[in-house]
């Protein structure tokens, strides 16, 4: 019997390729040669799988081009390149890769909010570039991180861990808002208390976004939301792009109406407003919070073992529709 065929769409860890070998016949992309959406569509025909990297877009025109298609695994754990609701209708699964980043997230989003704060970014570009000639008693005075407030928005594992890392590293005062509050023992265990949106806004000495993007949550930060923050306060991104009105967000750093950012994510990436890109107040990375080497190795492997457990399993490990109906 023939195997299933599935695309890899961008360069995979090698032992992630051998080991889908052993169960499928792959189509990769070590080369990570850069597709459009034609392109995509085109390596997609006669195709049953795709482990896809967040990058590509499986939308209705996709689904409607490719009807042999019947799984797409993403190794990252947002999925809004998925058009999730055209996927269902279409028969086709879709999975994520959560839980094996969350720890390595928040260590980065909270290595996001030390740069942010302490003004890191900024101090390097002034000393690599010749200007430091003496000391001044002002010179990069950046905000305080210990015992400042917390405020987060978005409190699934991700937005927890980094509770727990301004309650119990920084002695931080932890507030959050979430589309439901958490149990009263996993808020106690986070040490942080749930505050409506707006006192969030007003009472974060830095305030770190880790919601999902959705429809609903497009724009949760734009400018008046941005208007009700303290103009000492700082902003980390390390959601989804989308979550922030980037054009709002430059327009107030530039004014001082709040002191800083760091930003992980953007709308439209890997394109950045290129007002962010002239402010001194601001700390851009390129989509890195998973960036560790065994968290993206731990991310391609369950993108391989959902593609595996699919077909030659019980199902998917990490479903994110259902596909009742299907042509499973």
């Amino acid at each position: 019997m023939s195997k299933p065929r599935i695309l890899v769409a961008r360069a995979l860890f090698p032992e992630t390729v051998a080991l889908l070998e052993q169960h499928f016949d792959v189509e990769h992309n070590q080369a990570d040669e850069p597709w459009d959406a034609a392109g995509f569509i085109a390596r997609l025909q006669g195709k049953q799988g795709v482990l896809t990297t967040g990058s590509e877009c499986v939308d209705a025109a996709v689904l409607a081009a490719c009807p042999e298609l019947r799984i797409c695994a993403n190794m990252a754990v947002g999925y809004n390149n998925f058009d999730v609701e055209a996927m269902s209708a279409a028969g086709v699964q879709g999975t994520n890769a959560p839980d094996v980043l969350t720890e390595t997230t928040a260590d980065f989003g909270f290595a996001l909010l030390m740069a942010t704060a302490r003004r890191i970014t900024e101090s390097e570009h002034f000393l690599r570039s010749g200007q430091w000639k003496r000391w001044r008693y002002d010179m990069f005075a950046g905000a305080e991180v210990h015992g400042s407030t917390l405020g987060i928005l978005g409190m699934g594992r991700i937005g927890q861990g980094v509770a727990r890392r301004g309650a119990y590293g920084f002695g931080m005062n932890v507030l959050y808002h979430n589309r439901s509050r958490l149990d009263p023992a996993l808020e106690s265990e986070c040490r942080a208390r749930y505050v409506g949106k707006e006192e969030l806004l007003k009472t974060a000495d830095h305030l770190v976004l880790v919601l999902p993007y959705s429809a609903s949550s497009h724009h949760a930060i734009g400018a008046a939301e941005l208007a009700l923050m303290k103009p000492t306060a700082t902003l980390v991104n390390i959601a989804r792009g989308g979550i922030v009105d980037d054009a709002a967000l430059a327009a107030a750093l530039r004014e001082g109406r709040i002191a800083a950012a760091g930003l992980d994510v953007f709308e439209g990436e890997p394109r950045v407003h290129p007002d962010l890109l002239a402010l001194s107040n601001v700390v851009l990375t390129p989509h890195i919070a998973s960036a560790t080497m065994p968290t993206r190795r731990a991310m391609a492997r369950l993108a391989a073992d959902n593609l595996i457990a699919f077909f030659h399993g019980d199902g998917p490990l990490t479903p994110v529709n259902s596909v009742m109906g299907s042509k499973v």
